[in-house]
């Protein structure tokens, strides 16, 4: 399923707290570290968690984006 349509079956709560994250992201895409350092090719793909919710992401430099891949509520 796209990650946008998981972002419309999620509480409220829980879609405020994936934007605050996706925010942070936006303003340092590579401040969440969880990555396979020895994947030079990877490092462009992001995990970044909060309580129950996870996201991975991928940083799209040259185009200056972000694209949801997956969204992970466990609630």
């Amino acid at each position: 399923m796209p990650a946008a349509k998981v972002l419309d079956t999620l509480p409220e709560h829980v879609e405020d707290t994936v934007w605050d994250v996706l925010d942070a992201a936006g303003t340092d895409p590579w401040g969440f570290r969880q990555w396979n350092a020895d994947d030079p090719e990877g490092e462009d793909v992001r995990y970044a968690s909060v309580g129950q919710l996870s996201l991975t992401y991928w940083v799209n430099g040259p185009l200056c984006r972000l694209t949801v891949v997956n969204i992970v509520w466990l609630g």
